[in-house]
Formats: structure tokens, sequence, C-alpha cells
């Protein structure tokens, strides 16, 4: 009997080799002693930052459940989750149905004075970029990064992408050409 479970014991490490053979070229396992070797200790620094008039007008509105103001020009909706219609507005006021000017909708510099956020980013980018740092934006929110995506565009810097929606193939390009030099200095992420 004792024979018999060498055996089976024997036949479970063989199995479970070959399957780690298998599956190795697709998994990716990283311990995080690995990783923090090559990064500089982590600096956080907490910046506060105003809101809009824009952002302030639909905070107070969503506080006093004004649906008539905060779903202007689109279809009413009930508000399901306070916090996350208040956060929304914090991100950018442009998240809601019909908040941004238009049609015809044209970037340009309300994308960037109608949200507090935008205008620290947009202050703190070309100073980053004088130093040859590298940025990183993540978000929640992929519609977020939709808006991210058009003050990048409209402000002509070079950036990369990865969301939810983003490939396997394609992700493993975008964090090879990011992390290339004279590459794009931005990367948009979502956190999910």
């Amino acid at each position: 009997m004792n024979g018999f479970k060498y055996l089976v014991k024997n036949d479970q490490q063989e199995v479970v080799q070959q399957l780690h053979k298998v599956l190795r070229p697709f998994l990716l396992r990283r311990l995080k002693s690995d990783v923090e070797k090559g990064l500089p200790p982590k600096k956080e620094t907490i910046l506060k930052v105003g809101m809009s008039q824009m952002q302030k007008q639909y905070y107070r509105a969503l506080l006093q459940k004004d649906l008539e103001v905060v779903n202007a020009g689109g279809e009413r909706k009930r508000l399901l989750n306070i916090a996350m219609q208040l956060r929304k507005c914090c991100n950018h006021p442009y998240l809601f149905q019909g908040a941004e000017p238009g049609p015809p909708y044209t970037t340009g510099d309300h994308l960037i004075s109608n949200a507090g956020k935008m205008v620290l980013l947009d202050k703190l980018l070309p100073k980053l970029k004088d130093r040859d740092s590298r940025v990183l934006i993540f978000s929640q929110m992929t519609r977020l990064l939709d808006i991210l995506e058009d003050y990048l565009m409209f402000c002509g810097y070079q950036y990369c992408r990865i969301d939810g929606n983003t490939g396997g193939d394609d992700r493993d390009a975008s964090i090879d050409a990011f992390n290339r030099p004279g590459s794009e200095e931005i990367c948009l992420l979502t956190i999910n």
C-alpha cells in the first residue's frame, strides 16, 4: 500500500510540473521583493484642489437632488448612489450627460477650466515634462480617461492608454513602448 501512495504522490507532482510548463508562457508571477528592488521609495504628496464654478454648481445640485440641473439636456435618471455622483463631479463635470458644451463638441480650454483637477494637471504636466519625468495617471472611470485623452491631444502630449478594452498583446506593446527612452511621457490606466 505504501508503494501505491508513493506512485500517486509522484504522479501528482509530475502532473503539477507539466501543468506549470504549459501555463508558464501565459502567467507572470512576481514577488513584491523582486519588483521593489528597482523602484525608488514611495513618495506620496497630497494636493488639495478647489472646484471650478461648474463643479460647485453640480455639487450643490447633487446635494439638493436637483435632477433638472444634473441631467440638463439628457435623459433623467435617478441618482442611485449619491457618493458616486459626487465623485464624478469632483473628477470632471463632463462625466455627466449634457454637461459638455455642444453639439458640436469641441476640445478647448473649457475642458481645463471646468474642472479643478484639470487646472492642476495643466500646471503640473509641463513641469514634469521639463524634468523628463514619466507620468502614470490612474482612474477607475474609463470615461474620465476619455476626457484626459481629449485634453492630452488638445495640448499635444504623447501618451498611451491601457484599460479593460486593451488586449493582452496591445497591453504588452504599450508597456514596452512607454518604458523605451524617448517614447510617450504619459500613460493613462484604469485601476480595475
